[in-house]
């Protein structure tokens, strides 16, 4: 019998009275579960097992096949199903961690860091913008791709009023070691986008989410994780696309 705690990614029919859930666990990564008679499932048991529900489960391991014995609810993000946006943007960040998280790089700061991204979601207590750029750079950092924004690469410039930032390299040049170096992999950014990347891809997880930017600041800093992400795992998300043709 194996019990982890986790939140169901993705939930899918199977006959007419099971369904597989995809479930992000704090030690396992993303794994696959059966769940038998998840129709004929209610009450407590039956929440356990629903889209982006953070649950404990217990699972009987078959050879290859995970089935589901038991679960219990510890949060259910009910509060998501307010907003079409929400819920866009949640699905969204499910897709990427589906994609991204394999047993070999999953560890507790990514679980931490959805579960929070979520909660500040649910609540509406953080801009949408800023909590997407938030979960897209610590993500990458967080699996490897952790952008390199100490100084210029040429000259060694800490504090640049403008840069140039280069999304297969994450690193970046200040705009007077830039020339010569024009291509589509860099994009052009100011000091406070700089500064935000830092805080999100640096800071202590407790003090993550607290900062605050400009809307024009917010704006430029949610393009560039974006581009950033998408660029290290090269492949986009209908999630995505269908969340932006909505705001």
């Amino acid at each position: 019998m194996i019990t982890e705690e986790g939140i169901v990614l993705k939930e899918r029919s199977v006959g007419e009275q099971d369904k597989f859930i995809d479930i992000l666990t704090k030690t396992r990564g993303v794994i696959e579960v059966c769940v038998k008679g998840a129709k004929k499932i209610t009450g407590r048991s039956g929440s356990s097992t629903q889209l982006f529900a953070y649950s404990r489960f217990c699972i009987d391991q078959r050879g290859e096949r995970m089935y589901l014995n038991s679960a219990e609810p510890i949060h259910i993000f009910y509060g998501l199903r307010d907003s079409l946006t929400k819920i866009s943007l949640a699905s969204y960040f499910a897709d990427v961690l589906r994609y991204c998280i394999n047993p070999e790089r999953q560890n507790e700061d990514i679980m931490r860091l959805f579960l929070n991204t979520m909660y500040f979601l649910e609540n509406g207590r953080r801009d949408e913008k800023l909590l997407k750029a938030i979960f897209e750079l610590r993500l990458m950092s967080d699996t490897g791709y952790m952008p390199d924004i100490v100084a210029c690469r040429n000259c060694g410039e800490f504090e640049p009023q403008e840069l140039f930032f280069c999304l297969k390299s994450g690193g970046f040049y200040c705009s007077d070691c830039f020339v010569g170096k024009e291509n589509d992999d860099y994009i052009k950014i100011k000091l406070p986008v700089l500064s935000a990347v830092r805080h999100i891809v640096l800071t202590d997880f407790d003090r993550l989410f607290n900062f605050r930017v400009s809307e024009s600041t917010l704006s430029r800093l949610s393009y560039v994780s974006e581009q950033y992400m998408l660029a290290h795992i090269e492949r986009n998300f209908q999630t995505l696309d269908f969340y932006k043709s909505i705001t």
